[in-house]
C-alpha cells in the first residue's frame, strides 16, 4: 500500500511540475444531477442526467480557485464570479471569460477529469 501511495503521489507531483495537474476521479453517484462536485483541481458537473462535462477549478479573471458550488453554479469567493456548470461561461462577476474546458470521460461507474497517459 505504502509503494503504491508513493508512486501515486510521485506521478501527482511529476504532472503538476509539468504544468498539467493530475486526473481527478470520482463516482458518477457522487455527481449531483443539475450540480458539481469539485474534486481535486477540476470541478466535474452533471447538468443533465448522464452528461458530464469537466473544467479546471482556476479561476479566468485573475487564477484564484474556484471553490464554491451552489445548484447549477460554481462560485469564486476571490472576487465574486460566477459560472454556469453546463457551458462554463460567466454568470456573473468580473471574469470577462468562461472556465477552461477540461477532458471528461465515464468509465464504468465513475468519472475521470483531466487528461489520461
Amino acid at each position: 500500500m505504502f509503494i503504491l501511495g508513493t508512486a501515486t503521489t510521485f506521478a501527482g507531483a511529476f504532472l503538476a511540475a509539468c504544468g498539467k495537474p493530475a486526473p481527478a476521479e470520482v463516482a458518477a453517484t457522487q455527481v449531483p444531477v443539475g450540480s458539481a462536485v469539485i474534486v481535486g483541481k477540476f470541478i466535474i458537473a452533471q447538468p443533465t442526467e448522464g452528461n458530464f462535462v469537466a473544467y479546471s477549478t482556476t479561476c479566468p479573471h485573475q487564477g484564484s480557485p474556484i471553490t464554491q458550488v451552489k445548484g447549477n453554479t460554481v462560485r469564486c469567493p476571490s472576487h465574486g464570479s460566477v459560472f454556469d456548470i453546463a457551458t462554463g461561461e460567466v454568470v456573473d462577476g468580473p471574469s470577462q471569460s468562461g472556465m477552461t474546458p477540461a477532458p471528461v470521460i465515464q468509465d464504468g461507474g465513475n468519472v475521470i477529469a483531466g487528461e489520461q497517459e
